[in-house]
């Protein structure tokens, strides 16, 4: 890794997990008198809004729902909600959900009084303000959006993904509650658990790692490996529910200060071209970058094997494998097909995707190991 550098650790004012969560949530809102309160969600998690919406109209404030937020926001279905909020002209704004939702808040939040174009934005430390209160409650265990400085759509004419970075995209208050998380189905717990997963690791191993980082890194590696399964198995087990949450939160806390990394430049072109769910991109292709990352940072993958419940082996790298490994196992019991071919996507896509990839140079830059054009496309090749 590189030598100690200085970074910045910017969190919510406010931050609030466990199985009450939802309830402090309303509390927060009525103790900091928000009147004009507009819900984000989609239509599969609208009725956690409506739960909080009802007890704050019965204290007088004017609530909202917007639950149109697909699956994957794209450009134009984030302009869709941003003529509503405007319409609506919130003084506060509250994403329920996954990514998705969170990220299409944060959003609004930011351009609802922001005349300019949003692909002005695209990119990092753009965004100048915000004067909406911005609150997150994830339902899903994956992103970590609800902590994160970041925001991501689909360009829809590029077929590619692209980011709004910025510490005004960070909440003013996060609740983390696992009852949001019990209805998830067994496929969206794994790819969203093995999506946060994916944001520990990258975030240890990584040019820019940094100790107070590591600490939440290979935290949420145990966190969310030793309960990913139980989650997927039980689903309406609350202590191992909130165990992958804290895990995922984890994950969310190294976005802004580390970020990923390879993996996640990879994946991008499979959810813009193939629509591959982010998880799911990432699950398949993390086993396939950490081989080629591991002659760069053996002793970093050592510790997130060991993080990952393996007994050390007589080298690093003999323990690094065998957490690679350990991986592999994970996504399997978990019923995740790992071959991009099971999830549509035609081997002639491979080259140009290959390109598309190392367009993300905000990612590739905190690779352990440097990736060239020949080496997306091997890696896409050992992942078809």
């Amino acid at each position: 890794m590189t030598a100690m550098r200085t970074i910045a650790i910017q969190q919510p004012p406010k931050l609030v997990c466990g199985r009450e969560a939802s309830a402090a949530c309303s509390e927060h809102l009525l103790q900091r008198g928000s009147q004009r309160i507009l819900f984000v969600t989609g239509r599969k998690t609208c009725v956690f809004a409506d739960g909080i919406a009802q007890a704050l109209r019965s204290s007088g404030a004017v609530c909202d729902i917007y639950s149109e937020v697909p699956q994957e926001p794209t450009i134009g279905a984030y302009e869709t909600a941003l003529t509503a909020a405007r319409d609506f002209q919130p003084d506060t704004i509250v994403g329920i959900g996954g990514g998705s939702p969170l990220d299409v808040a944060k959003l609004l939040a930011v351009f609802v009084d922001e005349q300019r174009d949003i692909s002005q934005f695209f990119g990092i430390g753009l965004v100048e303000r915000r004067h909406v209160h911005l609150v997150c409650m994830p339902s899903t265990s994956g992103t970590g959006s609800e902590v994160s400085p970041n925001a991501i759509l689909l360009d829809e004419r590029e077929e590619l993904k692209r980011g709004v970075i910025s510490p005004w995209l960070v909440p003013d208050a996060t609740f983390v509650d696992p009852h949001f998380m019990t209805s998830m189905p067994a496929m969206v717990t794994a790819g969203t658990g093995m999506d946060a997963l994916t944001h520990c690791i990258e975030a240890y191993a990584n040019r820019f790692a940094y100790p107070a980082i590591d600490t939440y890194a290979l935290g949420g590696i145990q966190l969310i490996s030793g309960n990913l399964l139980q989650a997927i198995q039980s689903p309406g087990n609350l202590d191992v529910r909130e165990n992958v949450a804290i895990g995922s939160l984890f994950g969310g806390l190294c976005l802004g200060p580390v970020n990923t990394a390879a993996v996640h430049a990879l994946s991008y072109p499979l959810g813009g071209r193939f629509h591959v769910p982010h998880g799911i991109s990432n699950t398949i292709l993390l086993p396939h970058v950490l081989r080629f990352n591991l002659p760069a940072a053996p002793e970093r993958y050592e510790q997130i094997a060991l993080a990952l419940g393996v007994i050390r082996g007589d080298t690093p790298e003999a323990t690094a494998l065998a957490g690679i490994e350990r991986i592999e196992t994970l996504a399997r019991e978990a019923a995740i097909p790992m071959r991009l071919r099971e999830w549509g996507v035609p081997s002639h896509s491979l080259k140009e995707m290959a390109s598309a990839a190392l367009g993300v140079t905000r990612l590739l830059r905190n690779n352990p190991r440097d990736v060239t054009h020949e080496d997306a496309l091997l890696l896409y090749e050992a992942a078809y």
